[in-house]
């Protein structure tokens, strides 16, 4: 079996984004709460490149900070001053110093792409092909540049759109913006490029025709449209969601997952769901959730960084914050909100809490109102309430405080010492009452209008 030729991919991402008109650039909007630089990276590396280089516009320190926190410093290059897409490549020669093999080119925000779309160019140079280009065919091919290919498949050049005949506008296959050569010849043809059109820019699609009139093979495979699909806009970057969500719909109705509306629930590129787990409308799950079986989700919450156990019970109007670690058969209700507490198996939290940085033993119940007081304006600090506890509603548990085991809270109390297991801790006002203040009140108040009115 021959040896697999040595594989990299330098990655577009210096484009200034402008069209998407926001101060966060282009490639690190997100589809599916990754971003689609991320994605793009994801993808390549899953098709075997030992090394990656990432091309980022020299104002791009953001998308800097995201190379260099995945790949290191060495994957970085700029383009600077920007000057087209062969020009952005030519930046990544001296990262790609020492390596010999097959150099893929892929731009940076195409958050669909898969290893399965781009493995066919790699096929392609496995049975010769020189230049191997990936395309697709569009179902509005207005503004894309056509790929001029004789009958036996061999692609001759790329026009672009504005500068096409009626012929060349009629052909379906157009240029996707991903191709892989060898890597001297990639740079050879890059050398030869030139910057004479409207723009004044060296252009990537040039390499083809140079291909050609060197007798290099070059030929295209096909992907469908919305592998390659771009986000310059907020309109592209919102049909590419779609287009996300709906496949990860379908994939977790196959699994198991009950959805009654699932075009209503919003899943992140990382959400583990078990078979069983039942999910109603207007639920949206942030990054780093995990579902396991039995649990049910009610409709209208809101999970982010959290773990549900088996059997529990979520919402209607809950909301999970990391560090939620919600146990078995537990219930967290209507207006509760979890973060960085662990609840035991069983416990409950039916209404309108907060519980804010510790633990809930198995079993134990937190009443309507409590909320765990964790924050002193510059620290956190945990509350641990124990196994079999019940608080009573409206309590207020100023952390650090630990309730112990089948310990119980008086409704209203601000609780800031320790109670112990199987105590009972009540703090509030004593109760007093004044005969008649209602009636003197009201009659006060309507004389105080009355004497308004005529004036």
């Amino acid at each position: 079996m021959p040896q697999m030729t040595a594989r990299a991919a330098v990655i577009l991402a210096a484009g200034q984004g402008t069209r998407m008109k926001s101060p966060l650039p282009k490639v690190l909007h997100k589809v599916g709460g990754r971003t689609l630089l991320d994605r793009v990276i994801d993808t390549v590396e899953a098709t075997g490149c030992q090394k990656i280089v990432v091309v980022v516009g020299a104002g791009a320190s953001a998308v800097r900070d995201l190379v260099v926190r995945r790949l290191g410093e060495g994957a970085v290059a700029v383009q600077d001053p920007p000057q087209g897409t062969g020009h952005a490549v030519m930046a990544a020669r001296e990262a790609l110093s020492g390596f010999d093999g097959d150099v893929l080119v892929t731009n940076g925000d195409c958050p669909l792409l898969t290893p399965a779309d781009l493995e066919p160019l790699f096929d392609l140079r496995g049975r010769g092909v020189d230049l191997a280009l990936l395309g697709f065919e569009p179902q509005d091919a207005l503004l894309y540049g056509r790929m001029l290919s004789d009958g036996d498949g061999r692609v001759s050049r790329i026009v672009e759109a504005k500068e096409a005949t009626p012929a060349e506008l009629a052909l379906k296959a157009c240029y996707a913006g991903m191709l892989c050569a060898n890597k001297g010849k990639l740079f050879g043809w890059l050398d030869r490029t030139d910057n004479e059109n409207a723009k004044g820019e060296y252009y990537l699609t040039q390499i083809v025709a140079l291909a050609a009139a060197d007798a290099a093979l070059t030929k295209a495979a096909i992907v469908p449209e919305s592998a390659v699909m771009g986000c310059d806009t907020p309109m592209q970057l919102s049909q590419a969601e779609r287009i996300w969500q709906d496949a990860r719909r379908a994939h977790f109705l196959a699994q198991g997952v009950a959805m009654l509306a699932p075009e209503t629930v919003h899943f992140a590129f990382d959400t583990e769901i078990a078979a069983g787990v039942a999910v109603e409308q207007f639920v949206v799950f942030a990054p780093g959730v995990s579902i396991e079986t039995g649990a049910v989700i009610r409709a209208f919450s809101h999970l982010e960084g959290a773990v549900v156990r088996s059997g529990a019970l979520i919402g209607p109007y809950a909301r999970l914050r990391p560090g939620a670690d919600i146990g078995e058969e537990a219930h967290i209700g209507n207006f509760v909100e979890v973060k960085k507490v662990t609840v035991g198996k069983g416990a409950k939290a039916n209404h309108l809490s907060y519980l804010g940085d510790g633990s809930i033993g198995a079993g134990a119940n937190i009443g309507a109102g409590t909320i765990f007081c964790n924050y002193d304006g510059f620290d956190k600090w945990q509350t641990h309430v124990g196994d079999g506890a019940f608080i009573g509603s409206n309590t207020a548990l100023v952390a650090p405080v630990t309730i112990g085991a089948g310990a119980y809270t008086g409704s209203g109390s601000v609780i800031t010492k320790p109670v112990a297991a199987d105590a009972l801790a009540v703090e509030r006002s004593s109760q007093f009452e004044k005969p008649g203040w209602a009636a003197r009140f009201r009659e006060r108040k309507l004389a105080e209008r009355a004497a308004k009115g005529k004036a």
